[in-house]
């Protein structure tokens, strides 16, 4: 094992690495039929913020009429939540810090006659949010790709409204506990990695780099009290809680534990 220093800039990295990834039109990166944001302008929708449950209903401020409350759509770009909440009536903004998702969003909600604002960045810095700008902030499974969490929870806390709240979706920490290539080649589940992981500090340094030829986003594992205590030190109530799984041509680990988290936090 090889512990290797990176010389890029990681947010940069990854937004290069999604920026490929949003290109060849991976599962988030692929707008939905506009059949979908037709049935949201009538009150018909649901989101994800994990890969299959759908969001309850009871965790947006007033479903399925969203006019005038005001979204944060934090690293959820890709032409696919962001267009259905502007379909209901919200008002938008995706940040994103690959701007091909952000494009996909922009070009989506501009054939349907949509207006949302769209800003590029890194979610730790929400500099150009206004305080208290937003009644809730909605963030699918992405913190997967940041090093540090304390940031965003506490730029997440600023920019709400009192009483307003944060939806996020988590991977599950367990998920990088193992070798994926070996469970891929021959279905063995072996222990390999300590957590908290790190693709910087834990891979091998000859895959590493062909990741890094590859451009594949960067990962790092967050631990539960990262990601539930993190949200709570910053100042929220978590008031929902639900797990998911994923798909078994994404993970041999499908079936063995629930991969995926979602939680609903209030701002005190």
């Amino acid at each position: 094992m090889a512990s290797l220093t990176f010389s890029m800039n990681i947010t940069e990295y990854n937004r290069n690495a999604w920026n490929l990834q949003s290109e060849e039109g991976c599962r988030w990166s692929t707008p939905y039929p506009d059949e979908v944001f037709e049935k949201a302008k009538a009150g018909e929708w649901s989101v994800i913020l994990t890969p299959n449950k759908p969001v309850p209903e009871s965790w947006f401020p007033s479903y399925p009429d969203m006019k005038g409350v005001k979204i944060l759509a934090l690293a959820s770009g890709g032409g696919q939540q962001v267009p259905i909440f502007a379909s209901a009536g919200a008002e938008v903004v995706s940040f994103d810090a690959s701007d091909v998702q952000l494009r996909k969003d922009e070009e989506t909600c501009a054939r349907l006659g949509l207006s949302i604002v769209i800003q590029q960045g890194d979610m730790a810095d929400l500099t150009g949010l206004e305080d208290g700008a937003f009644d809730f902030i909605f963030n699918p499974v992405s913190n997967v790709f940041a090093e540090s969490l304390p940031p965003i929870w506490k730029e997440c806390h600023r920019v709400l409204k009192p009483g307003g709240s944060l939806l996020c979706g988590f991977m599950n920490p367990a998920f990088f506990l193992f070798d994926h290539e070996l469970l891929e080649e021959t279905g063995e589940l072996v222990v390999k990695h300590r957590l908290p992981y790190s693709d910087l500090e834990h891979a091998e340094a000859e895959l590493l780099s062909d990741q890094m030829e590859a451009q594949l986003s960067v990962e790092f594992s967050h631990s539960w009290e990262e990601q539930i205590g993190g949200q709570c030190d910053a100042g929220f109530a978590i008031t929902g809680f639900y797990e998911d799984d994923w798909d078994e041509e994404s993970t041999g680990l499908q079936g063995w534990m629930p991969m995926m988290a979602a939680s609903r936090a209030v701002k005190l």
